[in-house]
């Protein structure tokens, strides 16, 4: 499998109490289990089950991932910024793998 890799876009900056957009893309096959390979086996299912984010250890955003989303899921949310802090992004594969990001933003 080629190498997961998340990438996150999250404001620099925002003020106090201001809602903001979030972005997440993550480079994974999302490999449903349903496909054949060229000799006729089962492709194993690999997919993210489970997105996290958390801002300064509180959760803001949580889903749950059915093998129905195709390869390299994105997801868009909002979330509203009281303070300056991290925001800690978690995908979890039904390999037991768990991938993780962080991103600071700060009060204007």
């Amino acid at each position: 499998m080629a190498a997961v890799k998340p990438r996150v876009k999250v404001p620099k900056s925002a003020s106090a109490g201001e809602v903001i957009t979030i972005k997440t893309l993550i480079s994974h096959p999302m490999e449903s289990g349903q496909r054949k390979d060229n000799d006729g086996n089962a492709i194993p299912r690999q997919i993210i089950n489970k997105f996290t984010c958390e801002f300064n250890g509180q959760t803001v955003f949580s889903c749950d991932i059915d093998p129905a989303v195709s390869a390299n899921p994105y997801l868009e949310f909002t979330a509203k910024v009281n303070e300056a802090g991290t925001f800690k992004f978690t995908w979890v594969d039904d390999d037991g793998s768990v991938y993780t990001d962080e991103k600071e933003i700060a009060l204007k």
